[in-house]
C-alpha cells in the first residue's frame, strides 16, 4: 500500500465477541472501512454485516480473501483455524491482522511468518496490550533505567469460571484450556520485557478433556531474572502484573492487560502515577499501528514483532510440554 493517508478496506473473518468489539472500534476510526465479513455459515456472516452495516457477506472464508476491495483480514476465529484462516489470506496476498494466541502453536506460527516473508506481506499478531501507550510507556521507563535492571516479573490472568464440559475453553480441539486464551497475556508481557526465557517450569491441574484449568509458570533467564506467571479458568485472580528492578519498581492495578494507570516506586521519591485518560478497552491503538504500518509500506511492526511472537509461541509449546498438554491436531505431529 505505502500511500500516506489512504483509506485502509478491512475484512473481518469470523463474527464472535472479539470480531464485534473490533468492528465497533474500527467504524469509529477516520482512514478504516469495514468492507466485508465471512463466517463458516451465510446466515452468520449477513447477521454480522446486517448489525454493522458491512456491504458484504461472505458464508465461507476464501470469498472474503479473494475479495480485490479488501487490503487487511483481521482474524479472529478460536486457536485452532488461525494457521488456516491467515494462511488463505496471505495466499491470497493479503496483509492480515490473527488474534492471539498467535496459532495452536509454534510450528504453525513459523509457517505463517515464512509464508507472509515469502510474500512480501503485512503480517501481525492482533497482542493489542503492546499497543497500548501505557505499556509502551513502561517500556520506555525500563529502557531509560528507571528501575534499574529488571529482577522480576509477576503477572496473572485468570477467571472463577465455571465452564461447562462443553464450552469452547475446555475443548481441546479447538485449543482449550487456559494457557492459549489467558496465559498469552502474562507470557507476552514477561517476554515483552526481557525477552525469550532460558527456562522453563510449569505446573498444572489439567480437565478430565486433557485442557489445563490452572497453570503457573516458573520462566528463567540467564542474567538471573524471573518471572512468576499464572492463568486459570476456576479462580478469580487479582488480574494484577508487577515489575520489580534493582532501583525501583513499577505496580499495575487489576486489568493489567487492559491497563488504565500505573504507579512507578523509585527509592527517596514519591511514588508517580501514569495515567490513561482513553478507553482502556479500545482496540483503536491496533489497528491504528496497522494501517499506519500499511501506510508505509511495512510488512512488520515494530510493537508486535514477529519474532517476539515466535518467542511467545515457543514458551507456550513449552509449557505445555511441562505440563502434558497437546491437542488433537498435534497428536500425529512429532514435535521438536
Amino acid at each position: 500500500m505505502g500511500t500516506s493517508g489512504k483509506t485502509v478496506r478491512w475484512g473481518v473473518l469470523a463474527t464472535g465477541g472479539i470480531a464485534a468489539r473490533f468492528t465497533t472500534d474500527l467504524l469509529t476510526m477516520e482512514g478504516a472501512e469495514v468492507v466485508a465479513v465471512a463466517s463458516r455459515t451465510e446466515a452468520s456472516a449477513k447477521a454480522f454485516a446486517d448489525r454493522f452495516g458491512i456491504p458484504r457477506a461472505y458464508g465461507e472464508w476464501a470469498a472474503l480473501t479473494a475479495d480485490p476491495d479488501v487490503d487487511v483480514v483481521y482474524v479472529a476465529t478460536p486457536h485452532h483455524a488461525h494457521r488456516a484462516a491467515a494462511g488463505l489470506a496471505l495466499e491470497a496476498g493479503k496483509a492480515v491482522l490473527c488474534e492471539k494466541a498467535f496459532t495452536l502453536n509454534a510450528g504453525e506460527a513459523e509457517e505463517l511468518v515464512a509464508l507472509a516473508r515469502d510474500r512480501g506481506l503485512f503480517l501481525m499478531e492482533a497482542m493489542w496490550m503492546y499497543c497500548n501507550p501505557l505499556i509502551r510507556r513502561i517500556r520506555e521507563l525500563i529502557a531509560d533505567g528507571a528501575i534499574g535492571e529488571v529482577r522480576t516479573v509477576q503477572a496473572d490472568f485468570g477467571l472463577a469460571g465455571p465452564f461447562a464440559a462443553d464450552h469452547r475453553l475446555r475443548d481441546p480441539a479447538v485449543g482449550g484450556g487456559a494457557l492459549l486464551d489467558l496465559g498469552v497475556y502474562p507470557v507476552s508481557f514477561a517476554q515483552l520485557l526481557l525477552g525469550e526465557p532460558d527456562s522453563v517450569q510449569a505446573h498444572a491441574l489439567l480437565s478430565p478433556e486433557g485442557v489445563d484449568l490452572n497453570t503457573g509458570m516458573l520462566l528463567g533467564w540467564d542474567s538471573g531474572a524471573s518471572a512468576l506467571l499464572s492463568c486459570s479458568l476456576v479462580a478469580d485472580t487479582p488480574l494484577t502484573a508487577s515489575v520489580t528492578g534493582s532501583l525501583g519498581r513499577i505496580d499495575i492495578p487489576r486489568g493489567f492487560f487492559f491497563l488504565d494507570r500505573f504507579t512507578l516506586h523509585r527509592a527517596g521519591r514519591e511514588p508517580e502515577e501514569f495515567v490513561n485518560e482513553d478507553d482502556p478497552h479500545s482496540l483503536r491503538h491496533e489497528a491504528a499501528e496497522v494501517m499506519r504500518c500499511l501506510r508505509a509500506g511495512e510488512t512488520e511492526s515494530p510493537l508486535v514483532p514477529l519474532e517476539g511472537s515466535l518467542a511467545v509461541m515457543r514458551t507456550l509449546d513449552a509449557v505445555r510440554d511441562r505440563v502434558g498438554v497437546r491437542y488433537p491436531s498435534e497428536l500425529s505431529v512429532t514435535r521438536a
